[in-house]
């Protein structure tokens, strides 16, 4: 098989990439070790900035995002039994947009399966090849028969633990790395969201968040040791300990019911750079990783979408170069800008242990400031729907 551009991975940076390229005239296969109902089931971020939101519409499937998303002007921070409203239409002109992974990725898969772009999915031992000379190529298994997929560039959207980075030499690339010493307990539930924006809680007990998928279904998390086991959080114990972190008019207005979807996600900031290895692009988490108190996640891996997308067409369009070798800085750049915010945010929120009186006391001093303070809530809101591409 011969094509232009063969992406490793199908998750929502593998599809952005991959439909934008089909828009353009430009060739592409997109190969997954996965099923595509597994990819489905994958329960992620929910928070888009307008600039997610605007390749969307690039690439043709903004349709059901622009029918169904719930646009947002601002978010609350909850502290010291009170809310605070962070107006980011008012502060940055900006909003962003809540619409689930899950439904954003089926989308894509929709979008491309029409547009007759071809998509490789369940393939074994896939692996990058030949990407630091000219002639790079995928090969991968499937049926029991070799296969391969030679192409001009290799673009790696396989995630975290995904085959690109692991195939770049040790010696080639630079990792960064801090894991928090505690996790997310989220889930799923068909109730009302407590109210019609996020709100972020900063509390002795913990951290939580109460965010949505839609008017009718919520998604809530608190803070929680790494080392707890799903099966010692009963429906009404993660209830009861929401209550406890929210303020008490929030606290009032929850409505519970049945979680559908509960899991521990441990949290951890991750960078790998550079991004580019001759012919072969680092994309989304492949090569980063925020946690997800600045709802960056997703959002990075579009930026990224979008140099490595604008540096190809140019090379299909006017024979240049200049966009792929300038990806990787560019790409870093907002990367380790967005890393610094996510960062600081879950030092915010975070009941960090380790800290004592003194660093509570900061924290609070810090929350203070940010809602007391034009400037500071201006510098918040800019990085939360995002800094300029």
């Amino acid at each position: 098989m011969r094509t232009k551009v063969a992406i490793i991975g199908s998750g929502p940076s593998g599809l952005l990439l991959g439909q934008l390229l089909s828009r353009a005239g430009i060739d592409n296969v997109i190969v997954d070790r996965a099923s595509r109902g597994h990819i489905l089931e994958r329960v992620r971020a929910g928070v888009l900035e307008e600039g997610t939101v605007g390749l969307m519409e690039l690439c043709g499937a903004a349709a059901r995002l622009h029918a169904e998303a719930l646009p947002h002007d601002g978010f609350s921070l909850a502290f010291n039994g009170q809310n605070h409203r962070i107006d980011l239409h008012g502060l940055t002109g900006k909003r962003v947009i809540v619409y689930g992974q899950t439904e954003l990725t089926r989308d894509l898969m929709e979008q491309r399966q029409q547009d007759g772009a071809q998509t490789v999915y369940e393939a074994e031992e896939v692996e990058p090849h030949g990407f630091d000379g000219e002639k790079p190529l995928v090969t991968y298994r499937r049926d029991g028969v070799t296969r391969r997929i030679d192409c001009d560039f290799i673009a790696g959207c396989d995630g975290f633990h995904g085959v690109s980075r692991k195939s770049v030499p040790e010696k080639s690339i630079a990792t960064f790395e801090r894991v928090y010493p505690f996790g997310w307990l989220g889930i799923l539930a068909e109730v009302p969201p407590v109210g019609h924006e996020l709100i972020y809680a900063q509390h002795e007990r913990g951290f939580a968040l109460c965010s949505m998928r839609s008017a009718t279904r919520s998604r809530y998390y608190i803070q929680c040791p790494l080392d707890e086991k799903l099966e010692t959080w009963p429906d009404d114990r993660f209830w009861n300990e929401l209550r406890r972190r929210l303020p008490p008019r929030d606290a009032e207005r929850l409505q519970t019911g049945p979680a559908f979807e509960k899991s521990i996600a441990p949290l951890r900031s991750f960078v790998a750079e550079p991004m580019r290895f001759g012919r072969l692009f680092l994309v989304g988490d492949a090569a980063h990783i925020v946690p997800p108190t600045g709802a960056k996640g997703l959002n990075l891996a579009a930026s990224d979408v979008h140099y490595l997308f604008s540096g190809l067409r140019e090379f299909y369009a006017e024979n240049s170069t200049a966009g792929i070798d300038a990806y990787s800085a560019k790409a870093l750049s907002r990367v380790w800008k967005a890393v610094r915010f996510s960062w600081s945010m879950t030092m915010l929120m975070h009941e960090f242990p380790e800290v004592g009186p003194f660093g509570r006391k900061m924290q609070e001093a810090e929350l203070a400031y940010l809602v007391q303070s034009r400037a500071a809530s201006t510098v918040l809101a800019e990085n939360y729907v995002g800094l300029p591409l």
